[in-house]
């Protein structure tokens, strides 16, 4: 290893809580094309057991630590091509820990275009400036007269030339940019005031049209909703210290940087020239480094967010393989119907029209009967679009008309659904259904597995973000694209009925290879062992080695195929079967029967502690899904709109989404509720996960209704809390919905067991109005 890649692996492992030998290990599996589900999963000796989210941090700065130090290694080379490479200066750029410091150190050396100093330069007034600097008891006007000529044709000329060289000297003076980046991430305020004129077109934005706050402490929630405003030219946005005391200490830390002792005339000059240096150009630096700095610090925060909700609404709770009815909610379109069966396999689709203009109630309820009977229906999926309370309703009172067991309503999130239905998958998969209908199907399918039919859909159209939008769209993509894999692979996939799209998430596939194996699958049938995907078109031994362990077959002729053991590890697992002296179809799911063993007794030289005592917790629970189990919210009879609601009551409702500021819980009217950070618990909470999670099922109370804003509060602390105790003023506005397909009507928010995701920019918004009541907290 060199020393620049060992210099790497420290810095990594002090940030990771690591070992340099660890991450040395990690990175080499990582760059011979390792997955990070693989690498966690199989691989915990060689990394001593580092976790999903160390190796994805690790990935990370890996990047970023590459590029830094390509790029260290192309600044010594400008420089010393330009011959002013010293001593002093390789260490200095060997030393910066950072992109910013590099390129602070850089910055006297990179070729820029012909400035004023270059000017000043070449009228030859740099000795002027080295007399004043030198002379400070001299006046610096009296040495100016003496640089007068026709180019310089006067005192002042002269004087503003010697200014604009100590200007850009102090500019490109590292150390200086160093302290003042240092001092402004302390003492800086970021301050929003509304364009004068601009107060109705950006009343959403009016908690920030006189709005001033710590830029070290500012929310990355309320940093992108000044940053939209500031976009949308309805606010704008500075970055200084304290304007009565904080720009006097930045002009003396400019000034401290030429020594200015006392108050002689050339110390009074150089004094003022530090000054003109801050306001002019040294304080739009700053800011510029800080708002770079902030929109990242921002968008970092606003991508976990999303990460963390998508994982949750990922790992959702299935129903299961069950016969499935899904409704698509429509007034004057009707309403879409799909059932599918256990499997997922589209079996019937219907329109039903029982609302206006048709009003066909009885032959809507008599439709929906006879496809329950027919197909064995015991799940009927609600999208949570227009209409979804009163299709709920219809739903409701048809079930009251069945004899014998009746299906369970659930109420489910469409988010998505209609990007899915226009996409090209869909049209492969369901070439000759109307695309509303594919909607249906969707709905029905994300009820039995939500991970098997949302990897189908864009994850940023899934709409579990804060401010997505406005992120930057490449690193969300990669984030996001990580967090499907890992919950993926953390369950599993069944070989056999798995969707190409479900497939090309597995560690060491992609799309192609994906759909080779569902060609291969279709061409010669369901695969009777993992070892069988090695006679799939482009799909090699390295790849198997990444993906066979995270590939399910059930009811095979090798037991092991349907566990999460590794096919490289099926000898240990029979060795601790023949030690049990039981055929191993007796041992896997009977953690009975391994009572006694010890994993050290298994331990070889190919496989550790850490792999033996995983083999034996999934022989004591074969392919065990970690998701939760299966429960639905039930919306309260008689709520259905936001008119219906009263302060005090008591609702049943679904977590949907989860920002900085609190928790949107869907309670079935429309719209979705906030209850703010302040209002999750009797206690104190600092990050709302740390309480609820995407689709978790919630009590509330409504504390208050703001019908023409459209906002509800809510509160889920055991006094119901009190308005006079922190509770927030209102609650969510209308989240946006970009998800609908082509000419199709946005659909407003509805409730269900399966979370509804508003789209990420809206609810920023409307979290950051409730700002008034987080200043109160």
């Amino acid at each position: 290893m060199d020393q620049t890649e060992a210099r790497i692996s420290r810095t990594i492992a002090t940030e990771i809580a690591a070992s340099p030998a660890q991450v040395t290990a990690a990175v080499g599996l990582l760059d011979g094309g390792a997955t990070v589900p693989f690498i966690a999963r199989y691989r915990k000796e060689v990394t001593g057991g580092l976790d999903d989210t160390q190796l994805r941090t690790l990935g990370d700065r890996l990047t970023y630590l590459r590029e830094m130090e390509k790029r260290r290694a192309a600044i010594l080379d400008s420089i010393k091509s330009q011959g002013k490479l010293t001593d002093t200066l390789v260490r200095d750029i060997a030393q910066a820990d950072s992109k910013a410091r590099l390129e602070d150190i850089y910055l006297p050396y990179k070729p820029k275009r012909r400035t004023k100093a270059m000017i000043a330069r070449e009228n030859g007034l740099e000795p002027l400036l080295r007399g004043i600097i030198e002379d400070r008891s001299a006046d610096p006007a009296t040495l100016a007269a003496t640089f007068t000529n026709e180019t310089v044709e006067t005192t002042k000329a002269a004087l503003d030339g010697a200014r604009d060289i100590l200007a850009e000297e102090l500019s490109e003076n590292a150390d200086l940019l160093g302290r003042l980046r240092d001092f402004m991430q302390k003492e800086a305020q970021i301050t929003a005031r509304v364009v004068p004129g601009k107060e109705e077109a950006g009343a959403k934005f009016s908690d920030y049209f006189d709005h001033s706050e710590a830029w070290a402490k500012i929310p990355g929630h309320r940093a992108l909703a000044i940053l939209r405003a500031s976009k949308e030219e309805i606010v704008t946005v500075e970055i200084a210290p304290d304007p009565e005391t904080g720009a006097e200490r930045a002009k003396g830390i400019v000034a401290s940087a030429i020594g200015i002792p006392g108050d002689a005339p050339g110390d009074q000059w150089l004094r003022d020239a530090a000054g003109w240096t801050w306001r002019v150009k040294l304080s739009l630096t700053m800011y510029m480094d800080l708002m770079t700095d902030l929109r990242r610090r921002a968008h970092e925060e606003a991508i976990a967010v999303f990460a963390r909700n998508l994982k949750d609404l990922l790992l959702a709770a299935p129903a299961g393989n069950r016969a499935t009815l899904g409704l698509d909610p429509g007034i004057r379109t009707g309403v879409k119907a799909a059932v599918v069966d256990a499997t997922g396999k589209l079996v019937e689709t219907a329109t039903l029209y029982p609302f206006q203009p048709k009003n066909d109630l009885r032959g809507a309820q008599a439709e929906i009967a006879r496809l329950v009977k027919r197909h064995g229906v015991e799940l009927i999926a609600i999208g949570n679009g227009t209409a979804s309370r009163e299709t709920e309703r219809l739903v409701g009172d048809t079930l009251k008309l069945l004899d014998g067991p009746k299906p369970t309503k659930v109420v489910v999130s469409e988010a998505g659904a209609s990007v899915y239905s226009a996409s090209e998958l869909a049209a492969m998969e369901f070439p000759d259904l109307d695309v509303s209908l594919r909607g249906a199907v969707s709905i029905a399918r994300r009820l039995q597995d939500p991970l098997a039919e949302l990897v189908k859909v864009p994850p940023e159209s899934i709409g579990v973000g804060q401010y997505q939008h406005d992120v930057d769209q490449r690193r969300l993509a990669q984030a996001l694209e990580g967090v499907v894999e890992d919950a993926v692979n953390a369950v599993g996939v069944d070989l056999n009925i798995a969707s190409a799209p479900l497939l090309a998430h597995v560690s060491g596939l992609g799309a192609s290879v994906a759909q080779a194996i569902v060609a291969h699958r279709d061409a010669h049938g369901a695969f009777a062992s993992r070892k069988a995907l090695l006679k799939v078109a482009g799909l090699g031994p390295r790849a198997f080695e990444q993906c066979a362990g995270f590939l399910r077959i059930r009811d095979g002729a090798e037991p092991l195929d349907a566990s999460s053991v590794h096919p490289e590890a099926y000898d240990v697992a029979r060795r601790i079967v023949q030690a049990c002296g039981r055929d191993i179809r007796q041992i896997m799911g009977q953690p009975q029967a391994l009572k006694g063993l010890r994993a050290e007794q298994f331990v070889d030289d190919r496989f550790g502690l850490p792999t033996v005592r995983d083999i034996l917790t999934e022989l004591e629970k074969p392919g065990r899904d970690p998701r939760p189990g299966f429960k639905t919210a039930a919306f309260t009879d008689g709520v259905e709109d936001i008119k219906d609601l009263k302060p005090g009551m008591m609702l049943e409702g679904t977590v949907t989404n989860v920002a900085a500021f609190g928790a949107f819980v869907d309670i079935g009217v429309h719209q979705d509720g906030l209850v703010h950070v302040s209002q999750l618990a009797d206690r104190f909470v600092k990050d709302p996960h740390e309480v609820v999670k995407a689709g978790d099922v919630v009590k509330v109370r409504v504390t208050e209704v703001d019908v023409p804003r459209k906002r509800i509060g809510l509160s889920m602390k055991k006094d119901g809390g009190a308005s006079d105790r922190g509770a927030p003023r209102g609650g969510a506005a209308r989240p946006e919905r970009t998800d609908r397909g082509p000419g199709r009507p946005p659909k407003g928010p509805r409730g269900g067991s399966a979370p509804k995701q508003p789209q990420g920019g809206g609810q920023g918004a409307l979290g950051d109005a409730l700002l008034a009541a987080m200043k109160k907290k």
